[in-house]
């Protein structure tokens, strides 16, 4: 299985930020403030999981529409960095509402992933709605799997597929409000579907206390095709990261090691 691909390097940066319960407006002023210090003119810039919130599942006081100020600011800012601008909020659609990821690039136009995992043991699944279809978007050559928090939990979700000589995507990413409680499982799962998938995963989370008193310590980072964590954001800090993603290395590690060959095959239903 010889795999004959041409990516640029893809540079993203990773925003591990404390979260202002239910006020996008105090949010949204603080993640100004925080893109505006970015200087590497990356491709990405990554925000954690409800940005403009916190995990708060009170749809009726923090749900937007797509034409509202959260989403308008995403478009303004995609278009003064000309990065992508990617991170979920509370959308709401006629009567249903949404965990929405946002993809949203400099020319203003953008795709969505609404979470199809919705956490039980806070009760989000019975005031929110599960999307069902995954979301891959392009960029500069690459494949990149939009994935939101507990989605983390069900490698089936996010499998790999290796078909006529090629892969469905390079890089997963996740945005997530991952509570400290938890920090060994969210470390540990998004390294194993580093190596289950043979790609890059990027997992952007939060820190800082929400409104529950629920603390959160990011542990941010970013994981290579093998499981090596090439960057660990450091726990309980605000911290920006920018790092470039190889396209050699994903090339050879793939050629190498050939396993998306024995992948099962299936189909998501």
């Amino acid at each position: 299985m010889q795999v004959i691909l041409y990516m640029l390097d893809l540079k993203v940066s990773l925003i591990q930020s404390d979260l202002v319960w239910e006020d996008p407006i105090e949010n949204l002023k603080r993640f100004n403030q925080k893109i505006d210090t970015i200087n590497d003119n990356p491709d990405i810039i990554i925000l954690p999981e409800m940005f403009n919130t916190g995990f708060s599942i009170n749809p009726k006081k923090c749900a937007e529409t797509m034409e509202e100020i959260s989403v308008e600011w995403m478009k303004q800012k995609a278009k003064e960095r000309y990065s992508v601008i990617c991170g979920s909020i509370l959308i709401k659609e006629e009567e249903f509402n949404y965990n929405r990821m946002i993809w949203m690039r400099p020319d203003g136009s953008y795709e969505t992933y609404d979470k199809r995992h919705l956490f039980r043991m806070s009760d989000e699944y019975k005031v929110m709605d599960c999307g069902y279809q995954r979301t891959i978007v392009e960029l500069n050559g690459w494949k990149i799997n939009l994935q939101i928090c507990y989605d983390l939990r069900f490698p089936v979700w996010s499998r790999n597929t290796y078909k006529d000589n090629e892969y469905e995507y390079d890089a997963l990413m996740y945005v997530a409000n991952w509570p400290e409680s938890r920090s060994y499982v969210w470390q540990t799962l998004l390294r194993a579907r580093a190596m289950e998938n043979q790609c890059y995963v990027i997992g952007v989370n939060r820190v800082g206390n929400d409104g529950l008193g629920i603390p959160y310590t990011g542990d941010s980072m970013i994981v290579d095709p093998t499981g090596t964590i090439m960057s660990q954001l450091t726990p309980r800090e605000e911290v920006i990261k920018t790092m470039s993603l190889s396209k050699q290395s994903l090339i050879d590690m793939r050629n190498s090691f050939t396993v998306g060959l024995d992948w099962d095959a299936f189909e998501l239903r």
